[in-house]
Protein backbone atom coordinates (compact mmCIF):
# COMPACT_ATOMS: atom_id res chain seq x y z
CA UNK A 1 0.00 0.00 0.00
CA UNK A 2 2.94 2.34 -0.60
CA UNK A 3 0.96 4.53 -3.02
CA UNK A 4 -2.12 4.91 -0.82
CA UNK A 5 -3.38 8.47 -0.38
CA UNK A 6 -6.06 9.68 1.99
CA UNK A 7 -8.22 12.50 0.63
CA UNK A 8 -10.21 14.76 2.92
CA UNK A 9 -12.61 17.65 2.49
CA UNK A 10 -12.55 20.34 5.15
CA UNK A 11 -13.72 23.75 6.31
CA UNK A 12 -11.08 26.30 7.33
CA UNK A 13 -11.76 29.92 8.26
CA UNK A 14 -15.12 29.86 6.51
CA UNK A 15 -13.81 28.29 3.30
CA UNK A 16 -14.19 24.74 2.01
CA UNK A 17 -11.16 22.93 0.63
CA UNK A 18 -9.70 19.50 0.05
CA UNK A 19 -6.37 17.75 0.06
CA UNK A 20 -4.43 14.70 1.16
CA UNK A 21 -3.92 13.78 4.79
CA UNK A 22 -0.67 12.34 6.09
CA UNK A 23 -0.19 11.94 9.82
CA UNK A 24 -1.78 15.16 11.14
CA UNK A 25 -1.03 17.42 8.16
CA UNK A 26 -3.20 18.20 5.15
CA UNK A 27 -1.51 19.03 1.84
CA UNK A 28 -3.97 21.39 0.18
CA UNK A 29 -4.99 20.88 -3.46
CA UNK A 30 -6.94 23.10 -5.84
CA UNK A 31 -9.29 22.41 -8.71
CA UNK A 32 -11.77 19.55 -8.51
CA UNK A 33 -11.04 16.41 -6.54
CA UNK A 34 -12.31 14.09 -9.30
CA UNK A 35 -10.72 15.99 -12.20
CA UNK A 36 -6.93 15.85 -11.82
CA UNK A 37 -6.53 18.37 -8.99
CA UNK A 38 -3.30 20.32 -8.58
CA UNK A 39 -1.16 20.32 -5.45
CA UNK A 40 -0.42 23.69 -3.87
CA UNK A 41 2.39 24.64 -1.51
CA UNK A 42 -0.07 25.13 1.37
CA UNK A 43 -0.43 22.77 4.31
CA UNK A 44 -2.83 22.83 7.24
CA UNK A 45 -2.74 21.13 10.59
CA UNK A 46 -5.55 18.62 11.01
CA UNK A 47 -6.62 20.19 14.30
CA UNK A 48 -6.99 23.57 12.58
CA UNK A 49 -9.83 22.42 10.31
CA UNK A 50 -13.27 20.89 10.57
CA UNK A 51 -13.51 17.69 8.55
CA UNK A 52 -16.53 17.37 6.28
CA UNK A 53 -17.89 14.33 4.49
CA UNK A 54 -15.09 13.60 2.00
CA UNK A 55 -17.49 13.89 -0.92
CA UNK A 56 -20.99 15.27 -1.55
CA UNK A 57 -22.81 12.35 -3.16
CA UNK A 58 -25.90 12.67 -5.29
CA UNK A 59 -26.88 9.34 -3.71
CA UNK A 60 -25.69 6.57 -1.43
CA UNK A 61 -26.59 3.08 -2.62
CA UNK A 62 -26.79 0.57 0.22
CA UNK A 63 -26.45 -3.16 -0.34
CA UNK A 64 -28.56 -5.75 1.47
CA UNK A 65 -27.50 -9.38 2.13
CA UNK A 66 -24.11 -9.00 0.46
CA UNK A 67 -22.01 -11.06 2.91
CA UNK A 68 -22.01 -14.84 2.98
CA UNK A 69 -21.56 -15.15 6.74
CA UNK A 70 -24.69 -13.10 7.36
CA UNK A 71 -26.66 -15.06 4.76
CA UNK A 72 -25.67 -18.26 6.54
CA UNK A 73 -26.76 -16.85 9.90
CA UNK A 74 -30.11 -15.70 8.47
CA UNK A 75 -30.52 -18.97 6.57
CA UNK A 76 -31.39 -17.20 3.33
CA UNK A 77 -30.23 -17.85 -0.21
CA UNK A 78 -27.40 -16.01 -1.91
CA UNK A 79 -29.03 -13.29 -4.05
CA UNK A 80 -28.73 -13.63 -7.81
CA UNK A 81 -28.31 -9.88 -8.26
CA UNK A 82 -27.55 -6.96 -5.92
CA UNK A 83 -30.33 -6.05 -3.50
CA UNK A 84 -30.18 -2.40 -2.57
CA UNK A 85 -31.84 0.81 -1.34
CA UNK A 86 -30.98 4.52 -1.52
CA UNK A 87 -30.20 6.89 1.33
CA UNK A 88 -31.37 10.50 1.11
CA UNK A 89 -28.76 13.26 0.72
CA UNK A 90 -30.09 14.92 3.87
CA UNK A 91 -28.94 11.90 5.91
CA UNK A 92 -25.21 12.36 5.25
CA UNK A 93 -22.99 13.00 8.27
CA UNK A 94 -19.25 13.53 8.71
CA UNK A 95 -16.85 11.90 11.15
CA UNK A 96 -16.96 13.44 14.62
CA UNK A 97 -20.49 14.74 14.29
CA UNK A 98 -23.49 13.60 16.33
CA UNK A 99 -25.81 10.83 15.17
CA UNK A 100 -29.19 11.98 16.44
CA UNK A 101 -32.19 9.98 17.54
CA UNK A 102 -35.11 11.10 15.34
CA UNK A 103 -37.61 13.27 17.17
CA UNK A 104 -40.58 11.11 16.18
CA UNK A 105 -38.95 7.68 16.42
CA UNK A 106 -38.27 5.96 19.74
CA UNK A 107 -37.34 2.48 18.45
CA UNK A 108 -34.02 0.72 18.08
CA UNK A 109 -31.21 2.52 16.29
CA UNK A 110 -28.73 0.07 14.79
CA UNK A 111 -25.11 0.51 13.63
CA UNK A 112 -23.76 -1.27 10.54
CA UNK A 113 -20.07 -1.02 9.73
CA UNK A 114 -19.43 -1.12 5.98
CA UNK A 115 -17.00 -0.43 3.16
CA UNK A 116 -17.94 2.47 0.90
CA UNK A 117 -16.95 2.60 -2.79
CA UNK A 118 -16.57 6.19 -4.04
CA UNK A 119 -17.26 6.76 -7.73
CA UNK A 120 -14.77 9.03 -9.51
CA UNK A 121 -16.36 9.63 -12.91
CA UNK A 122 -19.71 9.29 -14.63
CA UNK A 123 -20.50 5.62 -14.95
CA UNK A 124 -23.23 4.02 -17.06
CA UNK A 125 -23.50 0.46 -18.42
CA UNK A 126 -19.87 -0.47 -17.75
CA UNK A 127 -18.58 -4.04 -17.75
CA UNK A 128 -16.73 -5.81 -14.94
CA UNK A 129 -13.36 -5.48 -16.63
CA UNK A 130 -13.47 -1.67 -16.78
CA UNK A 131 -15.61 -0.97 -13.69
CA UNK A 132 -12.74 -0.16 -11.34
CA UNK A 133 -11.57 2.55 -13.76
CA UNK A 134 -14.62 4.49 -12.54
CA UNK A 135 -13.79 4.09 -8.85
CA UNK A 136 -11.93 6.94 -7.16
CA UNK A 137 -11.35 5.18 -3.84
CA UNK A 138 -12.85 3.75 -0.69
CA UNK A 139 -14.22 5.05 2.59
CA UNK A 140 -15.75 3.89 5.88
CA UNK A 141 -19.54 3.86 6.23
CA UNK A 142 -21.87 3.53 9.21
CA UNK A 143 -25.23 2.63 7.68
CA UNK A 144 -27.37 3.66 10.65
CA UNK A 145 -30.87 2.19 10.64
CA UNK A 146 -34.15 2.85 12.45
CA UNK A 147 -34.68 -0.88 12.71
CA UNK A 148 -38.22 -0.96 14.10
CA UNK A 149 -39.55 1.07 11.16
CA UNK A 150 -38.18 -1.29 8.51
CA UNK A 151 -40.94 -3.89 8.72
CA UNK A 152 -43.47 -1.88 10.73
CA UNK A 153 -46.07 -2.03 7.96
CA UNK A 154 -46.59 -5.57 6.55
CA UNK A 155 -47.64 -4.08 3.22
CA UNK A 156 -44.28 -2.50 2.45
CA UNK A 157 -40.72 -2.80 3.78
CA UNK A 158 -39.63 0.79 4.53
CA UNK A 159 -35.95 0.69 3.58
CA UNK A 160 -35.72 4.34 2.54
CA UNK A 161 -37.47 5.64 5.65
CA UNK A 162 -35.53 3.48 8.12
CA UNK A 163 -32.18 4.37 6.53
CA UNK A 164 -32.68 8.06 5.69
CA UNK A 165 -33.38 9.82 8.96
CA UNK A 166 -31.19 12.90 9.30
CA UNK A 167 -27.63 11.95 10.40
CA UNK A 168 -28.11 8.24 9.51
CA UNK A 169 -25.78 8.27 6.46
CA UNK A 170 -22.39 8.47 8.17
CA UNK A 171 -19.21 8.17 6.09
CA UNK A 172 -15.59 9.31 5.99
CA UNK A 173 -13.39 10.75 7.27
CA UNK A 174 -11.21 10.04 4.22
CA UNK A 175 -11.32 8.50 0.77
CA UNK A 176 -8.38 6.12 0.40
CA UNK A 177 -6.95 5.61 -3.08
CA UNK A 178 -4.39 3.14 -4.35
CA UNK A 179 -5.41 0.08 -2.36
CA UNK A 180 -7.17 -3.24 -2.90
CA UNK A 181 -10.09 -3.30 -0.47
CA UNK A 182 -10.73 -7.03 -0.91
CA UNK A 183 -7.68 -7.71 1.26
CA UNK A 184 -9.01 -5.62 4.16
CA UNK A 185 -11.10 -6.24 7.28
CA UNK A 186 -13.91 -4.14 8.76
CA UNK A 187 -14.09 -3.67 12.52
CA UNK A 188 -16.89 -1.97 14.42
CA UNK A 189 -16.26 -0.85 18.00
CA UNK A 190 -19.12 0.22 20.29
CA UNK A 191 -18.05 1.96 23.50
CA UNK A 192 -14.64 0.31 23.26
CA UNK A 193 -15.99 -3.22 22.64
CA UNK A 194 -15.47 -4.85 19.26
CA UNK A 195 -18.84 -5.88 17.80
CA UNK A 196 -17.93 -6.61 14.18
CA UNK A 197 -14.77 -8.03 12.62
CA UNK A 198 -15.19 -9.46 9.15
CA UNK A 199 -13.26 -9.66 5.85
CA UNK A 200 -14.35 -7.73 2.79
CA UNK A 201 -13.41 -10.82 0.77
CA UNK A 202 -16.62 -12.46 2.09
CA UNK A 203 -18.75 -10.15 -0.10
CA UNK A 204 -21.12 -11.87 -2.55
CA UNK A 205 -20.71 -9.09 -5.12
CA UNK A 206 -17.16 -7.71 -5.10
CA UNK A 207 -16.48 -4.02 -5.92
CA UNK A 208 -15.97 -4.33 -9.69
CA UNK A 209 -19.08 -6.45 -10.12
CA UNK A 210 -21.12 -4.14 -7.92
CA UNK A 211 -20.17 -1.04 -9.90
CA UNK A 212 -20.89 -2.80 -13.18
CA UNK A 213 -24.29 -4.18 -12.17
CA UNK A 214 -25.48 -1.00 -10.47
CA UNK A 215 -24.42 1.09 -13.48
CA UNK A 216 -26.87 -0.91 -15.58
CA UNK A 217 -29.72 0.30 -13.37
CA UNK A 218 -28.77 3.94 -12.89
CA UNK A 219 -26.05 6.41 -13.80
CA UNK A 220 -23.40 6.63 -11.09
CA UNK A 221 -21.99 10.13 -10.67
CA UNK A 222 -18.66 11.39 -9.32
CA UNK A 223 -18.81 11.37 -5.54
CA UNK A 224 -21.59 8.78 -5.27
CA UNK A 225 -21.04 6.18 -2.57
CA UNK A 226 -21.90 2.48 -2.73
CA UNK A 227 -22.20 1.10 0.80
CA UNK A 228 -21.31 -2.55 0.30
CA UNK A 229 -23.50 -4.02 3.03
CA UNK A 230 -22.65 -5.43 6.43
CA UNK A 231 -21.98 -8.82 7.99
CA UNK A 232 -22.75 -10.40 11.35
CA UNK A 233 -22.54 -8.35 14.53
CA UNK A 234 -24.55 -5.23 13.66
CA UNK A 235 -26.56 -4.15 16.66
CA UNK A 236 -28.31 -1.56 18.75
CA UNK A 237 -26.79 1.70 19.96
CA UNK A 238 -28.01 3.37 23.13
CA UNK A 239 -27.98 7.16 23.53
CA UNK A 240 -24.58 8.32 24.73
CA UNK A 241 -22.74 5.58 22.82
CA UNK A 242 -19.56 6.10 20.82
CA UNK A 243 -19.40 4.08 17.61
CA UNK A 244 -16.32 3.55 15.45
CA UNK A 245 -15.92 1.90 12.04
CA UNK A 246 -12.27 1.01 11.40
CA UNK A 247 -10.81 -0.37 8.17
CA UNK A 248 -7.04 -0.85 8.10
CA UNK A 249 -5.56 1.10 5.20
CA UNK A 250 -8.55 3.44 5.04
CA UNK A 251 -9.03 4.85 8.51
CA UNK A 252 -11.40 5.21 11.42
CA UNK A 253 -14.88 6.75 11.37
CA UNK A 254 -15.91 7.75 14.88
CA UNK A 255 -19.17 9.37 16.02
CA UNK A 256 -21.36 9.66 19.09
CA UNK A 257 -25.05 8.73 19.16
CA UNK A 258 -27.29 10.92 21.29
CA UNK A 259 -30.96 10.83 22.24
CA UNK A 260 -33.42 13.57 21.38
CA UNK A 261 -32.84 15.77 24.45
CA UNK A 262 -29.03 15.59 24.40
CA UNK A 263 -28.79 16.12 20.63
CA UNK A 264 -31.09 19.14 20.75
CA UNK A 265 -28.92 20.74 23.43
CA UNK A 266 -25.70 20.52 21.37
Amino acid sequence: MTDVQHWVRFEHQGNTGFGTLRDDTIAVFEGAIFAKPTATSRTLALDAVKLLTPTQPSKMIGLVNNFRALLTKLNVAVPQEPLYFLKAQSAFLAAGEIIEQPLHYAGRVVFEGELGIVIGKRCKNVDDASALDYVFGYTCVNDVTGFDVLNKDPQFAQWTRSKSYDTFGVFGPVIATGLDPTQLTIRTILNGDERQNYPISDMVFQPAQLVSLLSRDMTLLPGDVIACGTSVGAGKMNPGSTIEIAIEGIGSLRNRYEGVTAAAAL
